[in-house]
Formats: C-alpha cells, structure tokens, sequence
C-alpha cells in the first residue's frame, strides 16, 4: 500500500463511524482525517451523509484539469489521495468501498456483479434503525451488488433522472444516506479516450452535479451536521495510445483523490 494515500476499502467504517452506526467484523478502520475533520466542524453528531460516487475519475485527471474542478474545491473542506484496488474494476471497487473488505474478502475479483454476501454498510444502517437509499442506474454495479438489504433503492434508467431522485430525497430528508452513482464520464471515457471533448463535458457535468447537491444540502439541510463526499471508485487509462479503459495496477487507475464537505448545523432562533 502506498504510505502516502488511504485504501478505499477505509470508506465503510467511516460511513458507520460518522453515522454512530456499529460497523460489521472484518471492515478496514475508518479515514482518521475525515473523523477528525467532522469533529472540528460539526456542532455535534453527524445527522446525515450523501456520498456521490462518479465512477473512473482518476487523479491524473484531476491533475490535468484542475480549473475544471475549481467550482467543486471550494466547496469541499478535505481532499485525500486514495488507493482503489485491484483489481480496478466498479464492481469489485464499490464492493470494497461499502463493505471495508478487499476483494479476495468480499468475493468479487473480476468485473462481475453477483449480489455480495458479506455484510455492508447497507446491512449495518437498517441493523441501528438508520435509514439509507441508494440512487443508481439500470444494470450499473451498485444497482445490482447491494440487492437484498433493508434500504430504499431508486433504480432509473438515465443519469439525469437518477440525479433528479437524489435532490427530491434531499428535500425530503427521509434518509440518514444517500448514495448516489453517475457513470457517464467512465462511458464516454471507454468510447473515446479519458480527455476527449465528450469525456470531458461529462466530468464537468459530474462536477457540476456535486456542486447542485452541496448547495442543495447547505439549504435543505442546514438544520442537520451532514457530510458529503465525492468518491470515485477508480482511474483511468489511454489504452493503444487513445481510447480509455482501466483494470491495471498502476497509478493511472489505483490513484484517485476524494473530497469531503462538512456542514455544521445552523441555530435557530428561539
């Protein structure tokens, strides 16, 4: 493991841990930054958590387009280098993310999507009566690999409607989580190289989506300490010179960066 950066499979026990929810046996320990960020910023417990899941952002994108990514880093009080694993492919790499287990742990080792056996945050959310909902395209990895548990899923069938669902569950603040996946950079990506002009507006659109959502939150939410996190699952790579692909180790698709945001609850007057 690179000394320098935080596996993935630490994200788990962070959800549980900011949620005071128990976390199942086995799971990897939780991101002590993002632990002690929340407790210097929130005014208390941590009431509700979005974690926005675009897929293949890699690091070296966020490298190489960092003006693209200014609107989302002012937003965002925490940014960490994290380790995917491998292999570094979306079905193995979420199941890791929300069950804290590696592959070899959780079973997945190939792009596969069998529904996981292990437990995971959407088994241990229900357990302490907290409530979750998942927001996830047709046939997509988390749309699938989480089926069974006692949470709310919103399976559509666009990327548009699926982030039309996640703001309505913001307004309604039923959900003590929310996940939300996009995975239209990762499909123009795979069709035209990682820094085509299609690719690109879809990481822009990605970004953009995270900025509706922080706003979103800070209005609807502002009652409430919540956290939002931007967390994609793996990077990238120019495979034969142009198209993009990934499922290698190496830095192009282990090494991605993730943000969070922490918003204290505001006082109301009496």
């Amino acid at each position: 493991m690179n000394r320098d950066r935080f596996p993935i499979t630490q994200i788990a026990a962070t959800v549980d841990a900011l949620l005071g929810v128990p976390c199942h046996g086995g799971a990897a320990a939780p991101l002590s930054p993002v632990l002690s960020q929340a407790a210097r910023s929130l005014t208390g417990p941590c009431d509700r958590l979005f974690l926005y899941n675009p897929d293949a952002i890699a690091q070296w994108i966020y490298a190489g387009h960092r003006p693209l990514f200014a609107p989302l880093e002012v937003r965002a009080d925490l940014g960490l280098g994290m380790l995917s694993v491998y292999p570094p492919v979306t079905p193995a790499c979420f199941a890791s993310m929300y069950s804290g287990l590696p592959p070899a742990g959780h079973g997945i080792q190939a792009y596969v999507k069998p529904v996981l056996t292990v437990d995971t945050i959407f088994d241990d959310l229900p357990l302490a009566g907290r409530r979750a909902a998942i927001v996830s395209t047709e046939g997509d990895s988390i749309s699938l690999i989480f089926q069974g548990r006692d949470v709310d899923y919103y399976i559509l069938p666009t990327v548009e409607r699926c982030n039309r669902q996640a703001m309505a569950l913001i307004r309604e603040d039923r959900h003590d989580l929310i996940v939300l996946y996009n995975g239209n950079y990762d499909h123009w990506m795979h069709r035209g190289g990682p820094e085509t002009p299609w690719a690109l507006r879809a990481l822009r659109d990605n970004i953009n989506t995270y900025c509706a959502l922080h706003d979103a939150i800070r209005e609807r939410w502002g009652a409430r300490n919540a956290v939002l996190a931007f967390a994609p699952d793996h990077g990238c790579h120019r495979q034969y010179g142009f198209l993009g692909q990934h499922g290698i180790d190496d830095p192009s698709d282990m090494h991605i960066w993730h943000f969070w945001k922490f918003f204290p609850a505001r006082q109301t007057q009496p």
